[in-house]
């Protein structure tokens, strides 16, 4: 599975180069803490999986990384994606390095 971490998404969001953010947590988990992903919880990939695009860079995050990992790992094997990556810590790896103010949880 193929990881960034919160410092290249960081430098990803400031050169304004084009990718895709995606939250795979709950909707409950969004409002504690969001830093501009398009909410896709992890139990409707396979129903909103259209969403996804395949001609940029796409960044799927959650809390702490597992579940993104596991997103990652099943639109490679069952719609074989190439380009997505997951945020390596999660949430709680932004908060810590780049964004403070996040609400940890």
């Amino acid at each position: 599975m193929k990881e960034v971490t919160v410092q290249e998404l960081k430098s990803l969001k400031d050169s304004e180069t084009p990718f895709q953010l995606i939250d795979v947590r709950e909707v409950e988990e969004k409002q504690i803490a969001d830093i501009g992903g398009e909410l896709i919880p992890i139990g409707s990939l396979e129903a909103q999986v259209q969403k996804i695009q395949k001609d940029k860079k796409v960044i799927v995050y959650c809390r702490s990384g597992k579940r993104s990992g596991k997103a990652v790992e099943y639109l490679e094997k069952e719609y074989g994606f190439t380009n997505v990556f997951s945020l390596k810590g999660g949430i709680l790896q932004y908060a810590d390095e780049i964004d403070s103010t996040l609400t940890k949880y």
